[in-house]
């Protein structure tokens, strides 16, 4: 993949995890990065360990700071290339279905759906006319489900639809697809109040057909093919990214 030359990308949830992996990613193939977090502390250790990125606090939900991170992203950069909308609240909400709010509801959907919306209505004209691409981090639980995971659930399976509209929308000038991981250790990746390296069982890895767990670099890296020249027919997609375990069919002994 040969590294850009003077482009920019924007990346939302950048501070911890997925999102600061691809980051690092990015950057390090040449990328002028920002990093869009709504945890100060989390953005704060960000940018502290590589002080070239570009660290905006901004609550994607909110239109008006979405507006004001992309309007600071172009005064860095100039221009805007790519979008990696990664930002969302993860889990299963709290209880059960009886028992799950309208305000936790909104409050999911807003991050994890909404947030991918406003990123993209407000980048949309820059990227068209740098004829970039985006990306949208969705997840295997678009797919399946575990009880109790309604709003989350329901979140990611309107980013992967959301995907596709924006692919038709936006093209030719913006490609847009989406990548689902499944279970991906970010726990290396956490802020250092949350961080934990403790390793992972046996039984953990073997669930996986490919034989371990995935991690946040192996996410990194297909949000990158993406955002590159290499994938330049590709748009409208959703790659699962899971080590197969969404394939694997499990019986119960």
């Amino acid at each position: 993949m040969n590294p850009p030359t003077g482009k920019s990308v924007l990346v939302t949830g950048g501070a911890q995890g997925i999102g600061l992996a691809t980051a690092a990613r990015l950057a390090a193939h040449g990328w002028r990065v920002a990093i869009a977090d709504n945890d100060a502390e989390a953005l704060a250790e960000a940018r502290a360990a590589d002080g070239a990125l570009l660290a905006l606090h901004c609550d994607v939900s909110d239109e008006d700071a979405v507006r004001r991170a992309v309007g600071d992203t172009l005064v860095a950069f100039g221009r805007l290339d790519a979008l990696v909308n990664n930002a969302g609240i993860t889990g299963a909400a709290s209880g059960p279905l009886e028992a799950l709010s309208l305000a936790e509801w909104n409050r999911r959907i807003g991050t994890n759906l909404t947030g991918v919306f406003l990123m993209a209505k407000h980048c949309a004209s820059l990227l068209r006319a740098a004829r970039g691409a985006i990306v949208n981090v969705a997840s295997t639980r678009a797919l399946q489900s575990e009880s109790n995971t309604e709003a989350y659930s329901a979140s990611k399976g309107g980013v992967v639809a959301l995907t596709h509209a924006l692919a038709m929308s936006l093209g030719p000038e913006v490609r847009v697809n989406c990548v689902s991981p499944g279970w991906i250790d970010v726990r290396a990746w956490r802020k250092i109040a949350r961080r934990d390296t403790a390793p992972l069982s046996a039984a953990d890895h073997a669930q996986h057909p490919v034989g371990r767990v995935g991690k946040p670099e192996d996410v990194a890296a297909l949000v990158a093919w993406l955002l590159s020249d290499e994938a330049g027919f590709v748009t409208g997609q959703n790659y699962v990214i899971d080590g197969g375990m969404t394939r694997k069919m499990i019986y119960a002994e």
